[in-house]
Protein backbone atom coordinates (compact mmCIF):
# COMPACT_ATOMS: atom_id res chain seq x y z
CA UNK A 1 0.00 0.00 0.00
CA UNK A 2 1.57 3.38 -0.79
CA UNK A 3 0.48 6.86 -1.72
CA UNK A 4 1.59 7.94 -4.98
CA UNK A 5 2.06 12.01 -5.64
CA UNK A 6 2.39 13.89 -9.10
CA UNK A 7 4.18 17.20 -9.50
CA UNK A 8 7.05 19.50 -8.83
CA UNK A 9 10.10 19.61 -6.97
CA UNK A 10 11.39 22.52 -7.62
CA UNK A 11 13.04 26.09 -6.01
CA UNK A 12 11.00 29.20 -4.76
CA UNK A 13 12.06 32.43 -4.36
CA UNK A 14 9.42 34.06 -1.96
CA UNK A 15 8.98 37.95 -0.62
CA UNK A 16 6.75 38.49 1.87
CA UNK A 17 5.86 42.01 4.18
CA UNK A 18 7.50 40.09 6.66
CA UNK A 19 10.69 39.23 4.79
CA UNK A 20 12.19 37.13 1.82
CA UNK A 21 14.26 34.61 0.71
CA UNK A 22 16.93 33.52 -2.08
CA UNK A 23 16.30 30.13 -3.55
CA UNK A 24 14.41 27.93 -1.36
CA UNK A 25 13.31 24.36 -1.80
CA UNK A 26 9.33 24.60 -3.12
CA UNK A 27 6.52 22.98 -5.48
CA UNK A 28 3.58 21.01 -5.47
CA UNK A 29 4.59 17.41 -4.60
CA UNK A 30 7.41 18.31 -1.96
CA UNK A 31 4.73 19.71 0.21
CA UNK A 32 2.65 17.31 -0.51
CA UNK A 33 5.11 14.64 0.25
CA UNK A 34 6.00 16.33 3.53
CA UNK A 35 2.70 16.77 4.83
CA UNK A 36 1.58 13.27 4.14
CA UNK A 37 4.33 11.73 5.23
CA UNK A 38 3.49 12.23 8.77
CA UNK A 39 0.48 10.15 8.42
CA UNK A 40 0.98 7.81 6.42
CA UNK A 41 4.12 5.90 4.33
CA UNK A 42 5.54 5.56 1.95
CA UNK A 43 5.06 8.14 -0.31
CA UNK A 44 6.14 7.59 -3.57
CA UNK A 45 7.12 11.54 -6.03
CA UNK A 46 6.72 11.10 -9.69
CA UNK A 47 8.70 14.13 -10.33
CA UNK A 48 11.93 16.24 -12.68
CA UNK A 49 14.68 17.75 -11.52
CA UNK A 50 17.84 19.36 -12.43
CA UNK A 51 21.17 18.37 -11.44
CA UNK A 52 21.15 21.97 -10.05
CA UNK A 53 19.14 20.08 -7.67
CA UNK A 54 20.45 20.28 -3.68
CA UNK A 55 21.01 16.04 -3.08
CA UNK A 56 20.72 16.85 0.76
CA UNK A 57 17.01 17.85 0.32
CA UNK A 58 16.08 14.45 -1.60
CA UNK A 59 17.69 12.81 1.56
CA UNK A 60 15.69 14.15 3.38
CA UNK A 61 12.94 13.18 2.25
CA UNK A 62 13.74 9.85 2.21
CA UNK A 63 14.93 9.69 5.67
CA UNK A 64 11.20 10.08 6.15
CA UNK A 65 9.59 7.50 4.25
CA UNK A 66 9.51 9.20 0.77
CA UNK A 67 10.40 7.14 -2.23
CA UNK A 68 12.87 9.34 -4.75
CA UNK A 69 12.95 6.66 -7.46
CA UNK A 70 10.12 7.79 -9.38
CA UNK A 71 12.18 11.38 -9.35
CA UNK A 72 14.03 12.06 -13.37
CA UNK A 73 17.20 14.30 -12.66
CA UNK A 74 17.90 15.51 -15.98
CA UNK A 75 21.71 15.97 -16.17
CA UNK A 76 22.27 19.29 -17.49
CA UNK A 77 19.31 20.82 -16.48
CA UNK A 78 17.60 23.58 -14.27
CA UNK A 79 14.87 22.71 -11.65
CA UNK A 80 11.90 24.54 -12.20
CA UNK A 81 12.16 27.92 -10.74
CA UNK A 82 9.30 30.48 -9.21
CA UNK A 83 9.36 33.75 -7.32
CA UNK A 84 6.89 35.91 -5.83
CA UNK A 85 5.78 38.44 -3.88
CA UNK A 86 2.63 38.71 -1.37
CA UNK A 87 0.46 41.62 -0.67
CA UNK A 88 -0.02 43.43 2.66
CA UNK A 89 -3.26 41.23 3.10
CA UNK A 90 -0.98 38.52 2.24
CA UNK A 91 -3.80 36.88 0.08
CA UNK A 92 -2.71 38.43 -3.37
CA UNK A 93 0.19 37.56 -4.69
CA UNK A 94 2.59 38.81 -7.99
CA UNK A 95 4.68 36.37 -9.77
CA UNK A 96 7.98 37.84 -10.89
CA UNK A 97 9.52 35.02 -12.26
CA UNK A 98 8.56 31.27 -13.60
CA UNK A 99 11.11 29.38 -15.53
CA UNK A 100 9.78 26.25 -16.55
CA UNK A 101 13.30 24.77 -17.44
CA UNK A 102 13.44 20.65 -16.79
CA UNK A 103 9.90 20.81 -16.44
CA UNK A 104 9.60 21.84 -20.13
CA UNK A 105 10.68 17.79 -21.11
CA UNK A 106 8.24 16.68 -18.23
CA UNK A 107 6.73 13.03 -19.14
CA UNK A 108 6.07 11.30 -15.94
CA UNK A 109 7.06 7.85 -15.60
CA UNK A 110 5.68 5.28 -13.08
CA UNK A 111 7.73 3.00 -11.63
CA UNK A 112 6.83 -0.55 -11.94
CA UNK A 113 5.86 -0.51 -7.79
CA UNK A 114 3.98 3.16 -8.17
CA UNK A 115 1.50 1.70 -10.57
CA UNK A 116 -0.87 -0.01 -7.61
CA UNK A 117 -0.83 2.73 -5.54
CA UNK A 118 -4.42 2.84 -2.92
CA UNK A 119 -3.89 6.47 -3.49
CA UNK A 120 -2.94 9.17 -6.15
CA UNK A 121 -2.57 12.09 -5.74
CA UNK A 122 -2.40 14.69 -9.47
CA UNK A 123 -0.60 17.71 -8.19
CA UNK A 124 -1.05 21.02 -10.35
CA UNK A 125 0.37 20.36 -13.82
CA UNK A 126 -0.90 20.03 -17.39
CA UNK A 127 -4.15 18.20 -17.71
CA UNK A 128 -2.45 15.44 -20.45
CA UNK A 129 0.62 14.52 -18.13
CA UNK A 130 -2.27 13.33 -15.21
CA UNK A 131 -4.25 11.81 -18.37
CA UNK A 132 -1.19 10.05 -18.98
CA UNK A 133 -0.27 9.33 -15.16
CA UNK A 134 -4.10 7.74 -14.95
CA UNK A 135 -3.45 5.61 -18.16
CA UNK A 136 0.12 3.89 -16.42
CA UNK A 137 -1.71 2.81 -13.23
CA UNK A 138 -2.18 -0.81 -13.77
CA UNK A 139 -5.53 -0.72 -11.62
CA UNK A 140 -7.44 1.93 -9.88
CA UNK A 141 -6.81 3.28 -6.89
CA UNK A 142 -8.91 3.20 -3.84
CA UNK A 143 -9.04 7.14 -4.42
CA UNK A 144 -7.62 9.36 -6.81
CA UNK A 145 -7.57 13.64 -5.66
CA UNK A 146 -6.82 15.86 -8.48
CA UNK A 147 -5.65 19.58 -7.71
CA UNK A 148 -5.75 22.10 -10.50
CA UNK A 149 -5.50 25.68 -10.90
CA UNK A 150 -7.51 28.26 -13.24
CA UNK A 151 -4.42 28.47 -15.67
CA UNK A 152 -5.05 24.92 -16.71
CA UNK A 153 -8.94 26.25 -17.10
CA UNK A 154 -7.44 29.14 -18.92
CA UNK A 155 -5.56 26.64 -22.05
CA UNK A 156 -6.65 23.21 -21.48
CA UNK A 157 -10.05 22.93 -20.18
CA UNK A 158 -10.97 20.05 -22.36
CA UNK A 159 -8.15 18.06 -20.76
CA UNK A 160 -9.25 19.29 -17.75
CA UNK A 161 -12.74 17.88 -17.59
CA UNK A 162 -11.58 14.52 -18.77
CA UNK A 163 -8.93 14.50 -15.74
CA UNK A 164 -12.52 15.40 -13.37
CA UNK A 165 -14.43 13.08 -14.93
CA UNK A 166 -11.48 10.09 -13.51
CA UNK A 167 -10.78 11.43 -10.43
CA UNK A 168 -12.53 10.97 -6.90
CA UNK A 169 -11.79 14.28 -5.37
CA UNK A 170 -11.23 17.80 -6.66
CA UNK A 171 -9.76 20.65 -4.85
CA UNK A 172 -9.48 23.64 -6.13
CA UNK A 173 -9.94 26.93 -4.74
CA UNK A 174 -13.28 29.39 -4.62
CA UNK A 175 -12.16 31.62 -7.86
CA UNK A 176 -11.49 28.43 -9.65
CA UNK A 177 -14.71 26.89 -8.86
CA UNK A 178 -16.73 29.97 -10.42
CA UNK A 179 -14.47 29.83 -13.09
CA UNK A 180 -15.06 26.57 -13.96
CA UNK A 181 -18.30 26.30 -13.49
CA UNK A 182 -19.48 29.82 -14.13
CA UNK A 183 -21.58 30.29 -11.03
CA UNK A 184 -20.73 32.85 -8.56
CA UNK A 185 -22.56 30.65 -5.99
CA UNK A 186 -20.31 28.17 -4.51
CA UNK A 187 -23.42 26.09 -3.86
CA UNK A 188 -24.74 26.22 -7.21
CA UNK A 189 -20.83 26.21 -8.38
CA UNK A 190 -20.31 23.07 -6.73
CA UNK A 191 -23.50 21.45 -7.75
CA UNK A 192 -22.02 21.77 -11.61
CA UNK A 193 -18.29 20.38 -10.83
CA UNK A 194 -19.79 17.35 -9.38
CA UNK A 195 -22.14 16.77 -12.18
CA UNK A 196 -18.62 16.47 -13.62
CA UNK A 197 -17.74 13.34 -12.28
CA UNK A 198 -16.12 13.43 -9.25
CA UNK A 199 -17.40 12.24 -5.87
CA UNK A 200 -16.12 14.86 -3.73
CA UNK A 201 -15.14 18.64 -3.83
CA UNK A 202 -13.14 20.81 -1.88
CA UNK A 203 -13.60 24.68 -2.15
CA UNK A 204 -10.30 26.40 -0.56
CA UNK A 205 -11.12 29.74 0.89
CA UNK A 206 -7.93 30.82 1.96
CA UNK A 207 -7.84 32.29 5.50
CA UNK A 208 -11.67 31.81 5.20
CA UNK A 209 -11.37 28.12 5.95
CA UNK A 210 -12.60 25.29 3.15
CA UNK A 211 -15.71 23.80 1.68
CA UNK A 212 -16.21 20.02 1.48
CA UNK A 213 -19.20 18.69 -1.12
CA UNK A 214 -20.45 15.42 -1.63
CA UNK A 215 -24.03 14.62 -3.06
CA UNK A 216 -26.38 17.05 -1.21
CA UNK A 217 -24.11 17.27 1.74
CA UNK A 218 -21.95 20.37 2.79
CA UNK A 219 -19.24 20.65 5.55
CA UNK A 220 -17.36 23.73 6.51
CA UNK A 221 -14.02 23.77 8.24
CA UNK A 222 -12.78 27.63 9.26
CA UNK A 223 -8.74 28.53 9.10
CA UNK A 224 -7.35 28.93 12.43
CA UNK A 225 -6.53 32.93 13.18
CA UNK A 226 -2.80 32.44 13.37
CA UNK A 227 -1.10 35.57 15.35
CA UNK A 228 1.84 35.64 12.60
CA UNK A 229 1.69 34.49 9.18
CA UNK A 230 4.78 34.65 7.22
CA UNK A 231 4.19 32.66 3.85
CA UNK A 232 1.66 31.02 2.77
CA UNK A 233 3.23 29.29 -0.03
CA UNK A 234 2.26 25.47 -0.63
CA UNK A 235 -0.07 25.75 2.07
CA UNK A 236 -2.60 24.56 -0.57
CA UNK A 237 -0.30 21.32 -1.37
CA UNK A 238 0.31 20.98 2.30
CA UNK A 239 -3.63 20.77 2.78
CA UNK A 240 -4.01 18.25 0.43
CA UNK A 241 -0.90 16.18 1.44
CA UNK A 242 -2.76 16.27 4.96
CA UNK A 243 -6.25 15.56 4.23
CA UNK A 244 -4.72 11.95 2.06
CA UNK A 245 -2.26 11.36 4.41
CA UNK A 246 -4.99 11.19 7.11
CA UNK A 247 -7.65 9.33 5.15
CA UNK A 248 -4.75 6.35 4.00
CA UNK A 249 -3.69 6.39 7.87
CA UNK A 250 -7.39 5.52 8.68
CA UNK A 251 -8.46 2.95 5.30
CA UNK A 252 -11.55 4.82 5.49
CA UNK A 253 -12.94 7.38 2.66
CA UNK A 254 -16.32 8.38 3.75
CA UNK A 255 -17.95 11.36 3.89
CA UNK A 256 -17.66 11.59 7.51
CA UNK A 257 -13.87 10.90 7.47
CA UNK A 258 -13.25 12.98 4.96
CA UNK A 259 -14.41 15.47 7.24
CA UNK A 260 -11.79 14.78 9.73
CA UNK A 261 -9.61 14.74 7.19
CA UNK A 262 -10.33 18.49 6.33
CA UNK A 263 -9.58 19.27 9.41
CA UNK A 264 -6.05 17.69 9.51
CA UNK A 265 -5.13 19.03 6.45
CA UNK A 266 -6.09 22.33 7.22
CA UNK A 267 -4.02 21.81 10.48
CA UNK A 268 -1.27 21.20 8.47
CA UNK A 269 -1.74 24.00 6.08
CA UNK A 270 -1.29 26.42 8.94
CA UNK A 271 1.70 25.19 9.81
CA UNK A 272 3.26 26.14 7.09
CA UNK A 273 2.40 29.70 6.73
CA UNK A 274 4.35 29.88 10.05
CA UNK A 275 7.97 29.75 8.73
CA UNK A 276 9.20 30.41 4.97
CA UNK A 277 9.40 27.36 2.24
CA UNK A 278 9.07 23.83 4.26
CA UNK A 279 11.06 25.13 6.90
CA UNK A 280 8.29 24.54 9.49
CA UNK A 281 6.95 21.25 8.06
CA UNK A 282 10.17 19.54 8.56
CA UNK A 283 10.57 20.52 12.40
CA UNK A 284 6.82 19.10 13.79
CA UNK A 285 6.27 16.28 16.16
CA UNK A 286 2.94 14.84 16.42
CA UNK A 287 2.20 15.97 19.52
CA UNK A 288 2.26 19.57 17.34
CA UNK A 289 0.15 18.57 15.00
CA UNK A 290 -2.35 16.79 17.40
CA UNK A 291 -2.07 19.87 19.39
CA UNK A 292 -2.87 22.25 16.70
CA UNK A 293 -5.72 19.76 15.80
CA UNK A 294 -7.18 20.56 19.24
CA UNK A 295 -7.58 23.87 18.97
CA UNK A 296 -9.48 23.59 15.67
CA UNK A 297 -11.71 21.90 17.26
CA UNK A 298 -12.42 24.32 20.46
CA UNK A 299 -12.32 26.62 17.83
CA UNK A 300 -15.58 25.30 16.42
CA UNK A 301 -16.79 23.31 19.13
CA UNK A 302 -19.98 24.56 21.10
CA UNK A 303 -22.98 23.64 23.08
CA UNK A 304 -26.63 24.96 21.86
CA UNK A 305 -29.87 24.35 23.01
CA UNK A 306 -32.73 24.65 19.85
CA UNK A 307 -35.65 26.93 21.19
Amino acid sequence: MSITVVGTVAFDAIKTPFGQTDKIVGGAATYIAYSAAYFYQPINIVSIIGDDFDMDELQELQRRGVNIDGIEIKKGGKSFFWSGSYHMDMNGRDTLATELNVLLDFNPVLPSNYQNSDYLLLGNIDPVLQLNVLDQMAQKPKLVVLDTMNFWMDVALDNLKKVISRVDVLTINDGEARQLSGEYSLVKAAQKILKMGPKYLIIKKGEHGALLFHENQVFYAPALPLEEVFDPTGAGDTFAGGFLGFLAKSGDISFTNMKRAVIYGSAMASFTCEKFGTERLKELTHEDIQQRVSEFVNLVQFDIEIQ
